[in-house]
């Protein structure tokens, strides 16, 4: 019965934490700057709450053999820090589409001489640094574990092993099952958003946002 309880909480509280706005809309407004599809967009969404999940599970495993209190105070250190990453990240990725936007005509002629992918202007663009953004997202999600879940691995530590595992799978699925719906669901509004400005401005504004939110984050203590 305990076991069961744990594992209700598990996903309760997999689904409820990812319900916060820096759990979907970076990847959201990425999304629609990029124009990557819903699959892609569902991918990157999968990996970074696998890092970001996994994490968690590996602080709570470790704070059986270490203590609670010790993880958990290396851990809330990581969480109030991952609102300034997500500022920094923002900033870094909002810098890089000004220039992308702003860069002289010339680069486009370099680019055609070197047959290199390019803006065209019409929304149908390449990003050379796409996998760069999505590793950075990657590491980025993985240094802001969840906390609420190592209490719970603790607890199910007295069952052994099989429901300690149970435990984390459960947060995992529950965790990344929601954010992907939710991230499907804004992308898919997003990309209804059909303005010139937006196509041609679209990597700046989406790091304005993200910085917006990673800021707004950071004042109301989340």
């Amino acid at each position: 019965m305990t076991l069961f309880a744990l594992m209700l909480a598990a996903a309760t509280v997999g689904s409820l934490h990812s319900l916060a706005p820096d759990h979907w809309v970076p990847f959201a407004a990425l999304a629609r700057a990029r124009n990557w599809s819903a699959m892609r967009t569902a991918r990157l969404t999968l990996l970074c709450g696998f890092g970001h999940v996994t994490v968690s599970a590996i602080l709570g495993i470790v704070a059986l053999f270490v203590g609670l209190e010790t993880v958990k105070v290396f851990g809330s250190t990581l969480e109030s820090n991952a609102a300034l990453l997500l500022v920094g990240f923002g900033i870094a990725y909002m810098v890089w589409g000004l220039w992308r936007s702003f860069r002289p005509k010339v680069m486009h002629q370099v680019d055609h001489a070197n047959e290199v992918p390019h803006d065209h202007g019409h929304g149908h663009h390449h990003h050379h640094g796409s996998r760069m953004t999505e590793w950075s997202l990657f590491l980025l999600f993985c240094a802001d574990p969840c906390v609420a879940v190592i209490p719970m691995i603790i607890a199910a530590a007295a069952a052994g092993w099989p429901a300690v595992l149970a435990v984390v799978l459960i947060y995992e699925v529950a965790t990344i099952t929601t954010m992907i719906v939710l991230v499907a669901g804004a992308h898919a509004g997003a990309r209804t958003l059909k303005m010139a400005w937006l196509d041609r401005y679209g990597d700046a504004v989406a790091g304005a946002l993200i910085i917006a939110l990673g800021a707004t984050l950071s004042v109301l203590g989340i």
